[in-house]
């Protein structure tokens, strides 16, 4: 049996894009080893229909984390026997490039996002600068390269001169044999519920003035699951406003128990500010798994995601992160009935339409040659 071996640099417990490209690899009848690393706090894996490979690293972050983590990578590839390599995001493709070529292995890229463009970057010129060496150097080299949006693909086709596959992050369809009430979760009945989720809440994606908003509203409360940068900071703003009966953190969750929070909510947010290239073109996770969850979604205006919630007519958009205007929008789309009559029948044709079965057809087309 053919083997491939996919790798990211994450602990695999939420990353669901690598789940579904495992997944569909599986299918096609490769044995499929997914590797990456687990961290301290880490949760458990549930089980897979695939193997999986956590490496337990010294570093937890910075450049000696990715250094080791590139080196333990490349012997993990360079030991293992493998048939096809799927290297996830920039910071796992220079091993997994190096192999390609020592080996002799086909390698399929898949870029989540402008890597290069991240925030994290923006004021780290060195670090920014060796990233972009690598990509520069790789990249046009590659003869498949998947990406996650138009946009992104445009960037990198006009800067590489690559032809792009552009796969979304869209979920699969869930089939829920059991539905977990709001009490069952802990979460409050006669509230409005409005969520934020994923594992990215960093900086400039909008959770501080989602906090601040709350300010302005009655009977709602605000829940946020997940984690990232920003996450250490937000306490401290709940307790500076004293809204410590209105907003409330979870940690990262499981796909299938997050969903089922994502079903008990009432409204969906994400609100990243274009404050850089990446976030600009994003196309975030969260925005499908709430329209799966026939959550009405309140965004800000980035391209792709504006393209998505107007072709649809599934929520609304801001105009500015002005944290009263923020709440304005949240009351009226908590409280317009007409509008959230209209909201929920649109999200069902949404879903219908943006499912992975739909979706994984491209990438049934790209693995199906290496298979």
């Amino acid at each position: 049996m053919k083997k491939a071996i996919v790798s990211v640099t994450n602990d695999l417990v939420t990353d669901q894009r690598v789940d579904k490209t495992a997944e569909c690899l599986r299918q096609l009848g490769l044995q499929v080893t997914l590797v990456g690393r687990i961290r301290k706090g880490s949760l458990p894996l549930e089980k897979r229909s695939y193997d999986t490979r956590r490496m337990c690293l010294f570093f937890g972050k910075g450049a000696f984390f990715y250094a080791e983590y590139n080196i333990r990578l490349f012997f993990y590839l360079l030991f293992h026997k493998s048939s096809l390599l799927v290297s996830n995001d920039l910071d796992t493709l220079l091993p997994n490039y190096l192999i390609h070529r020592i080996k002799r292995i086909p390698i399929v890229y898949d870029t989540h996002e402008y890597f290069t463009g991240v925030p994290e970057l923006m004021g780290r010129p060195f670090v920014q600068h060796i990233w972009k060496k690598i990509e520069k150097w790789i990249f046009p080299r590659l003869q498949t390269v998947i990406t996650v949006n138009d946009s992104i693909a445009g960037l990198y086709r006009q800067e590489y001169g690559n032809h792009l596959f552009v796969v979304r992050n869209i979920p699969a369809n869930r089939h829920i044999q059991t539905v977990v009430t709001r009490r069952e979760l802990s979460l409050p009945s006669d509230r409005y519920i409005v969520l934020l989720q994923g594992a990215g809440i960093n900086i400039q994606r909008g959770a501080e003035e989602a906090i601040e908003a709350m300010q302005y509203l009655d009977h709602t409360i605000l829940l946020i699951i997940g984690g990232g940068d920003v996450m250490a900071l937000l306490p401290g703003i709940v307790s500076e406003l004293h809204l410590e009966d209105k907003v409330f953190f979870l940690p990262k969750q499981p796909f299938e128990r997050l969903f089922h929070y994502t079903r008990c909510a009432d409204i969906g947010i994400t609100l990243d500010k274009d404050t850089n290239i990446n976030y600009r073109f994003s196309l975030p996770n969260k925005l499908f798994d709430y329209i799966h969850a026939g959550l009405p979604i309140l965004a800000s205006p980035l391209p792709e995601i504006k393209k998505i919630i107007g072709h649809y007519q599934i929520g609304m958009t801001i105009e500015s992160h002005d944290p009263r205007h923020i709440a304005e929008r949240m009351h009226i789309m908590l409280t317009d009935t007409a509008l959230r009559k209209t909201w929920k029948e649109n999200l069902k044709k949404a879903a219908t339409e943006l499912n992975w079965d739909q979706e994984q057809k491209i990438l049934v087309e790209i693995f199906r040659h290496y298979a």
